[in-house]
């Protein structure tokens, strides 16, 4: 999970505002100047609003891993990514799930479990969301969350959500 000197990453995407796909695929090309590897990329999913106000259109998802040093606070890169998150569109109103240009999550620093008021690791909701272990599992089915000891394929099987989530190809 720790690779010598670097924390392997986990990131979900989400877009159901604009051009999602185009968006999604500039974050793509956002996140791999924070990697000190290649980056691993899943195919788009598409995905019905979960707990979003009514009449939210449907997601757009993808899941990236990566490595980053371990030096790299884990606060300090989330603020990279909602950086990234501002540079493609995205504008905060506190409303919550509210549909947006870009959503970038920072799910699973390695094995790093943190609670504070900015950043929560693993993601507290991950393992819940078809929306964001099916791309995951596309990339990475082996990787084992911390805290909760199953990988993420184990995580996906044993979901009981209903959610509409499917692999996702533009017309």
């Amino acid at each position: 999970m720790d690779m010598d000197g670097q924390h392997k990453t986990l990131i979900a995407l989400g877009s159901n505002l604009g051009n999602s796909s185009a968006t999604i695929r500039q974050a793509f090309v956002a996140l791999e100047d924070l990697s000190q590897t290649p980056i691993s990329k899943s195919s788009l999913w598409k995905s019905d609003p979960v707990d979003c106000p009514p009449g939210a259109p449907c997601y757009i998802n993808a899941a990236v891993s990566f490595s980053i040093s371990r030096k790299v606070q884990a606060e300090v890169f989330l603020r990279q990514l909602l950086k990234i998150e501002r540079m493609l569109g995205r504008r905060r109103s506190g409303l919550s799930n509210e549909s947006r240009v870009i959503d970038i999550d920072l799910i699973c620093l390695g094995s790093l479990t943190q609670q504070s008021s900015v950043l929560s690791l693993p993601h507290p909701r991950a393992h819940l969301r078809q929306f964001v272990l099916a791309p995951l599992n596309e990339i990475e089915p082996d990787f084992i969350f911390p805290g909760l000891k199953k990988s993420t394929r184990a995580l996906l099987e044993n979901l009981p959500s209903s959610e509409a989530c499917v692999q996702w190809t533009e017309a």
